[in-house]
């Protein structure tokens, strides 16, 4: 693939996680959660989203995301990393995550949480791609479960502030 090819960011925040008593890293997910994962899977499957490379933070919450919206797909990805710097992260650290990135993968799938996922969409979307979607993203924030789809030309190296168009937005029910 060309190193200035048309690559995809595909951001999901985690479903909704229960609050037993664990660690944070350990929640798992709510009943609830585990109706929005799958439905997060058939919208990218619909959409025709297939990443063909997962980068996700390893709390149990996203691994289970990650675990029951994949099943939804049409294929699997071709690699899936669980990389502990998600979890938690700063935008300045997931970027840091995204430019490693093999250049011989166009789409990548995060898998995250807030508020790292919400910035991180923000920062790389810019005011260039005010458009309805981000708009609606800033005004209710990104829910659990939630999928955002942001496009840029260039090399994964390359990731910085505003260099990302925001094409894509995906709420589920959240009751």
């Amino acid at each position: 693939m060309s190193v200035n090819a048309s690559r995809r960011i595909i951001v999901l925040r985690h479903a909704k996680a229960d609050w037993p008593e664990v660690t944070d890293h350990e929640r798992p997910l709510a009943d609830r959660g585990r109706h929005q994962a799958p439905a997060a899977g058939r919208w990218l499957a619909d959409s025709g989203i297939d990443p063909d490379y997962v980068l996700c933070s390893t709390s149990l919450r996203t691994r289970e995301t990650w675990k029951l919206a994949a099943h939804e797909l049409p294929k699997r990805a071709r690699k899936t990393v669980f990389e502990d710097r998600i979890y938690d992260a700063t935008v300045g650290e997931i970027i840091e995550v995204l430019q490693e990135t093999p250049d011989a993968y166009a789409d990548v799938l995060l898998v995250g949480h807030n508020p790292g996922v919400q910035n991180l969409t923000e920062v790389l979307a810019g005011d260039a791609s005010l458009g309805d979607e981000l708009v609606q993203l800033r005004r209710g924030g990104f829910p659990t479960a939630g999928i955002v789809v942001l496009t840029f030309e260039g090399a994964w190296k390359d990731v910085e502030p505003g260099v990302a168009t925001l094409v894509s937005y995906f709420a589920p029910a959240q009751d």
